[in-house]
């Protein structure tokens, strides 16, 4: 057999080689596009109504390039659902310290948190479809769950220290937070504009709630 050819032949193998990996390397850009495509779509068509062509066309990439960085639809849902959860994350805990006492902690957070969901629109929107959907795996929740730990370890110091009624944490977010998403779905509608006085009329419903009559 000809050496050259052998040779010729080994060194198209090994560009071959290369160019798939560099066909492979992941681009945080195009990862982000496919996350912004996704939550778009999913908040105005749905969940089933978001196939991976249409994400794929919104983000500018060919459908197979979803698979680069994403096992499957489920797997890109789940890794957009802790993302936006860790941008809430990171609105909800902007400036908060456990020095501050139970009540002046939780007010800090949930005003926090009424800022992500009325300056994050789209995050906010996505977030509410996920509370109410089993498409989000159980791993997934949980690790979102992790994201809001400091308000956990909050309402289980108040808990302790006589000021949080002794209640699940879900049912003190059931009527602390959730109902902020009531509440901005229906400024949406144009049925209910959260002014700083209704804003502030929801944080004393939400507080009083949750905590211990004295």
């Amino acid at each position: 057999m000809n050496v050259h050819f052998v040779n010729n032949c080994f060194i198209f193998a090994q560009n071959l080689i290369v160019y798939k990996m560099a066909k492979r390397v992941k681009s945080p850009e195009k990862r982000a596009a496919l996350l912004e495509a996704t939550l778009h779509l999913v908040n105005n068509n749905g969940f089933h109504n978001a196939p991976m062509s249409k994400i794929a066309k919104m983000a500018d990439v060919s459908p197979a390039t979803i698979y680069i960085y994403f096992e499957n639809k489920q797997d890109l849902i789940n890794q957009l659902y802790i993302e936006v959860k860790k941008s809430l994350s990171s609105y909800a805990f902007n400036n908060y310290s456990e020095d501050l006492s139970v009540e002046k902690g939780f007010e800090l957070i949930w005003y926090n948190i009424a800022n992500f969901k009325l300056n994050q629109i789209e995050a906010a929107q996505f977030l509410s479809q996920c509370d109410n959907t089993p498409l989000i795996d159980d791993a997934s929740r949980e690790e979102g769950i992790k994201h809001l730990q400091p308000l956990v370890t909050l309402w289980e110091r108040g808990q302790k220290e006589g000021i949080i009624k002794p209640i699940s944490p879900y049912i003190l977010y059931a009527f602390t937070i959730y109902p902020l998403s009531f509440l901005i779905i229906n400024q949406q509608l144009k049925f209910c504009k959260l002014d700083t006085d209704k804003l502030n009329d929801a944080y004393n419903a939400a507080w009083d709630s949750i905590k211990q009559p004295h």
